[in-house]
């Protein structure tokens, strides 16, 4: 596949998936817009969360049946309607309502994407290409915090989501005429028998299942971390701007550059080598982290860590799942992507309630424990032999 039509595919996902991350460095300015307290704020994160589960069962499996660019187009026009309704909200179940759309549509753009490259790529080079997309997808969720706190101190959180809004409208022609007319669904299943199989998936295929339930816990500590840094980074003795504490996910962004090699080794055959070398840097990395109040270089290498271990399992998990079922590779990343909404949902409440009980260190020892738990279960299943389909 040509470089330029896999940067393409990076950055239509990267673009669909920022949507979904705006409201991390926002939530103290939602709190107090909205009159919601700061333990029960994590709900915007989670209701968010939720519509990522609802794209992930009822719209991503639908690219194995239509055609994958159309369906792309449909869902990129959406989504700028769901941002425009998040920033025009007045209520609270006004804002609850506009990010689940949000959830639900720019998760079912950038998974979609995912499983778009993955069928247009040749067997040989598709680790490449997932690694390539799902970068641009983690580059965009990273990036999304950077745009939303600059955007907010400059002219309000509200014009954060006008804003992505029109840029989504603005590019929607150009990406409509670049994306290759390719990846086409070749699955004539009815849509019904469409979502019974994709269950039956999350039943029978044991890669699905040994590479998701580490995911799922992967995804938790992630949002552990971010959805909670708002609060101490915003509060004495630090007092950052929404600018400073989304220039944070800069430093992400390194991690995530530095893991971008993840799909070509797990296409050499180390898969199982880089998940294990991930699952170690995101359980150390909750030790620089704990030192933010004392620190902010060692928060910046927790970061690092966090984000390199991240993204480095995350593109293992989708190359080991996507080596066969071409035909079902958009209800393969449905079905895994179900362990990502569920571990960010769980993450984003838990870390909002503990922080509100037990502050920064609690939500450390939250963060160690659930990525300790994804090293322990990873370690278990290896023992337990082969894990299905190499």
């Amino acid at each position: 596949m040509p470089s330029g039509v896999v940067r393409l595919f990076a950055a239509a996902g990267g673009l669909g998936v920022a949507g979904v991350y705006y409201a991390h460095p926002l939530l103290d300015a939602l709190a107090r817009d909205f009159g919601i307290g700061p333990g029960a704020i994590g709900a915007v994160v989670t209701t968010t969360q939720a519509g990522c589960a609802l794209a992930l069962v009822l719209l991503v499996p639908l690219g194995d049946r239509v055609d994958r660019r159309r369906l792309m187009a449909v869902q990129w026009l959406g989504l700028a309607g769901a941002l425009v309704l998040v920033g025009a909200a007045r209520s609270s179940s006004m804002l609850l309502s506009g990010m689940l759309l949000v959830g639900l549509l720019g998760t079912a753009m950038a998974q979609g994407i995912v499983a778009y490259a993955a069928s247009a790529a040749a067997q040989h080079e598709r680790g490449r290409v997932v690694g390539a997309a799902q970068g641009g997808i983690f580059m965009g969720l990273l990036l999304a915090r950077v745009f939303a706190g600059a955007v907010s101190d400059v002219a309000g959180w509200r014009s954060v989501y006008l804003g992505a809004a029109a840029l989504l409208a603005a590019l929607a022609l150009p990406m409509w005429r670049r994306l290759p007319a390719a990846g086409a669904a070749v699955d004539g299943s009815s849509y019904p028998r469409l979502l019974r199989s994709m269950f039956a998936l999350l039943r029978d295929d044991r890669v699905l299942q040994v590479r998701g339930t580490p995911a799922l816990l992967m995804f938790a500590a992630f949002n552990i971390f971010w959805s909670a840094l708002v609060f101490p980074l915003s509060t004495p003795p630090f007092g950052f701007s929404h600018t400073a504490i989304g220039a944070f996910g800069l430093v992400g962004a390194v991690g995530a550059l530095a893991a971008a090699g993840a799909g070509r080794w797990s296409d050499r055959g180390h898969g199982e080598r880089v998940s294990a070398a991930a699952l170690v840097a995101l359980l150390i990395a909750w030790w620089p982290l704990s030192m933010l109040e004392q620190s902010l270089a060692a928060l910046v290498i927790g970061i690092v860590l966090l984000d390199l271990g991240g993204q480095a399992l995350h593109v293992t998990n989708q190359s080991l799942i996507l080596r066969h079922g071409a035909q079902a590779h958009g209800r393969l990343i449905a079905a895994y992507m179900l362990f990502y909404a569920a571990g960010s949902g769980l993450g984003a409440i838990g870390s909002t309630a503990m922080y509100a009980h037990a502050g920064w260190q609690g939500v450390c020892v939250l963060g160690a424990a659930v990525s300790l738990l994804a090293l322990l279960f990873w370690r278990a299943t290896l023992a337990c032999g082969p894990s299905g389909r190499r």
